[in-house]
């Protein structure tokens, strides 16, 4: 894999986790406000990006094939950085979502 295709792999993986993670947070500033109607779409949306961040991540560990091949720099660490932290910000943000409905809920 040469240095140019790599780079723009694992500028995908970036951008596309960031992107899912706005969202998710988007969705968030959604439900703390009350409208409960963005929100799925948001969120459904976000998982769009993520799924498009891990399939770079996934066709990048098929290609080293667990022996080293593809070399490991500072950019690839910090995509995968941004790759965990997006999927931990959907998984909190779906919880604090699902506490303000009922919270919601139970204040109508």
């Amino acid at each position: 894999m040469e240095n140019i295709d790599l780079e723009e792999q694992v500028m995908g993986i970036i951008i596309n986790a960031g992107q899912s993670r706005s969202l998710c947070y988007e969705a968030l500033r959604h439900a703390k406000s009350g409208n409960f109607s963005e929100v799925d779409s948001l969120l459904k949306e976000a998982q769009e990006f993520a799924n498009q961040a891990h399939l770079v991540q996934t066709k990048l560990i098929e290609a080293d094939e667990g022996t080293g091949k593809t070399k490991m720099t500072l950019i690839m660490v910090h995509a995968q950085d941004h790759l965990m932290t997006s999927m931990l910000a959907k998984e909190l943000v779906t919880e604090m979502i699902e506490l303000h409905k009922k919270v919601a809920k139970q204040a109508a």
